[in-house]
């Protein structure tokens, strides 16, 4: 009886194990609870580590030795492969001076989740000035701030165009901001106001600027909802929606996801991570790298903000910027320089 009851926690622990190593293979990535998990693979690894020690010392009783080490061994495998899963989507961390370095038909693109305006209109101001951006994706961030950052940048010799959304009028977290160098060409709004399919993400904004002349890219600032307990439909909804944003032959698209490389799975084109766009962490290397919360490294936080693109344009230069953590945002800012993909 001992021995059947082992070989059952033994299959249980394997199959759950195997679950939150690769959900996908179940079509489990979006459910709620293994979306949640799932998100933190840097931390998955470290709590196997603390596992797989406590497994040996309750291992050491001798009633427990033959169950104890068949979860070790199990622990193990899964950390392995949720280990090499992280290296192959990569650590690097690319150049911050994008400004530097670029073609001048380079695009560089800056995206930072503002958590409700947190790091003031001069921390904006200096990154996008710095990095020399082209375009600036600032989900949580309202039409008052976004025309003080367009404004400043002005005067720090950059003008921008700007345009906004917001779903609530009180809730900064439900505002999103959009600006656009004139230097890409002239834009306009094409995002509906309301929220929802089929003009719009549901909980919070997505802004969509399409080009007036239909020469350059559309260009989208992204604020998907979160997938908490009670809004795991509209969580799935906006990812849906977006992947259909970027079924087109020329798209940008920047902001807060809410969702992993995971989370995105069975939702590409021929191998694109969204859609048609690719994602530019995992271009260069550094999609293990987690932009959410910044109290915690890299390694252990949530890869939940991206940079995206159709297969117009390849990614030149990319960085997540991790020294600005005490901005008072809890997203870590992007930073993606594009080149055509001809060029």
């Amino acid at each position: 009886m001992r021995r059947i009851l082992s070989s059952l926690i033994a299959l249980g622990a394997a199959v759950g194990l195997l679950v939150l190593a690769w959900p996908q293979l179940f079509g489990l990535q979006n459910t709620w609870m293994i979306a949640q998990i799932v998100s933190f693979r840097g931390v998955l690894v470290a709590a196997s580590a603390v596992g797989i020690v406590l497994l040996m010392v309750i291992g050491i009783l001798r009633p427990f030795r033959r169950i104890t080490g068949t979860l070790a061994v199990l622990v193990l495998v899964f950390a392995v492969a949720t280990s090499g899963i992280l290296a192959l989507r990569g650590a690097a961390n690319g150049d911050v001076s994008l400004a530097t370095n670029g073609a001048d038909d380079s695009i560089t693109v800056l995206s930072w989740n503002t958590r409700g305006e947190e790091p003031g209109v001069d921390a904006i101001v200096k990154l996008a000035l710095e990095s020399g951006a082209d375009i600036v994706s600032l989900p949580e961030t309202t039409d008052e701030l976004g025309t003080e950052v367009a404004v400043a940048m002005k005067e720090g010799g950059r003008p921008m165009w700007v345009w906004t959304l917001n779903f609530n009028d009180v809730y900064k977290a439900r505002s999103t901001a959009l600006l656009i160098s004139p230097d890409l060409g002239e834009y306009t709004l094409a995002s509906a106001a309301g929220s929802g399919p089929p003009g719009n993400t549901n909980i919070s904004p997505t802004v969509v600027a399409t080009p007036v002349n239909g020469d350059g890219p559309t260009i989208i600032a992204v604020h998907a909802g979160a997938p908490t307990e009670g809004a795991m439909s509209d969580w799935r909804s906006d990812l849906d929606w977006l992947a259909e944003q970027c079924d087109a032959p020329n798209v940008i698209m920047a902001g807060d996801f809410n969702a992993t490389l995971d989370h995105m799975a069975g939702r590409g084109i021929d191998g694109a991570a969204l859609g048609r766009c690719a994602d530019a962490a995992l271009s260069a290397g550094s999609a293990a790298l987690g932009t959410w919360p910044t109290a915690v490294p890299p390694l252990l936080g949530a890869p939940i903000d991206h940079v995206l693109a159709t297969d117009n344009w390849r990614v030149d230069a990319f960085r997540v910027l991790d020294e600005v953590d005490d901005s008072g945002s809890d997203h870590r800012p992007l930073l993606t320089r594009y080149l055509p993909a001809d060029g």
